[in-house]
């Protein structure tokens, strides 16, 4: 039985690991749609109906039945609500902040969760969790810390980014407690479906048309965060949320903007120096001091 558990925490850590890596790719995708002349709604509704799409053919195939009861549809109602409002709050913070201090201001849902957790739900921040969370905050700020100073965050992108870390935070949770006695799958087929709906109406509310991807560049952009930082990512956060916990799966995600920085250097060539090299460290050091579970006798 012991044997099993630990092979539950190690899965449902790999799972939060790359949980976070593929949402991490989420600015990449969008910004580039932007860049294509697609708005925000219909950034985000092309990638929740894409990758209904692909969870919908994936049921299919496993010939899953997808009833649910009256009390799994409330909770996976909340579900899409709460991961609609995060996603439509971040997209909408790429108009006015930079991605990735975006991503960085994010990060701040590790702590939301783990005090959340503590009010509610009387769950003890150990004495691992506050240093992994300390450590990868420190790690997050060397990232994005230009030392130029001056020139204050636009408020607005900062509301909407913490809007978008409470909300997730709240859905972690939700995850972590709910009764829902199905496969993650199952969960996402509803999750996505709500924001694919949630976003074709607030699009109508606000007079602003869907555009779908127009050529090659859209299209493959649009799968892309349909496929990894959507349907990838949020079912392994279902199994990394049920097997480690909901403050650890939240202190995995420090990865995310690791992720983002990685893709800077990467793909848009920005330079690597000692603050990246130590805020990396940092944030690694954190995500193995939550991955590490040692044996009780």
């Amino acid at each position: 039985m012991e044997k099993i558990t630990s092979n539950k925490k190690f899965f449902g850590t790999i799972c939060g690991i790359l949980a976070a890596v593929f949402y991490g790719t989420n600015p990449l995708g969008a910004l580039k749609l932007y860049e294509q002349g697609m708005n925000t709604n219909s950034v985000l509704f092309s990638r929740f109906s894409m990758a209904w799409i692909i969870i919908s053919i994936i049921l299919i195939i496993k010939k899953e039945n997808l009833k649910v009861t009256k009390r799994e549809f409330g909770t996976l109602t909340a579900l899409g609500l709460l991961f609609t409002a995060s996603s439509m709050t971040l997209y909408f913070s790429f108009k006015y902040i930079a991605a990735g201090v975006a991503s960085t201001l994010l990060f701040t849902y590790p702590i939301m969760t783990a005090v959340i957790m503590g009010l509610f739900f009387k769950e003890k921040a150990g004495f691992k969790t506050i240093i992994a969370i300390i450590l990868s905050l420190v790690g997050v700020l060397l990232l994005y810390w230009t030392g130029e100073g001056g020139e204050a965050l636009n408020t607005l992108g900062v509301i909407l980014v913490l809007v978008s870390a409470l909300t997730y935070a709240i859905y972690i949770i939700v995850v972590n407690r709910c009764p829902l006695e199905m496969s993650s799958f199952k969960i996402n087929f509803y999750v996505v479906l709500y924001c694919a709906i949630g976003m074709a109406v607030f699009a109508w509310l606000t007079g602003q048309p869907l555009r779908l991807p127009h050529n090659a560049v859209s299209w493959f952009y649009a799968t892309w965060l349909a496929v990894v930082p959507a349907t990838l990512s949020l079912v392994l956060m279902v199994y990394a949320s049920k097997y480690v916990g909901a403050t650890p799966t939240a202190i995995l995600g420090a990865l995310e903007p690791l992720t983002a920085v990685l893709i800077g250097i990467f793909v848009f060539n920005e330079p690597f120096g000692i603050r990246l090299a130590i805020g990396i460290v940092l944030i690694l050091s954190a995500v193995i001091i939550t991955a590490y579970q040692p044996k009780h006798h």
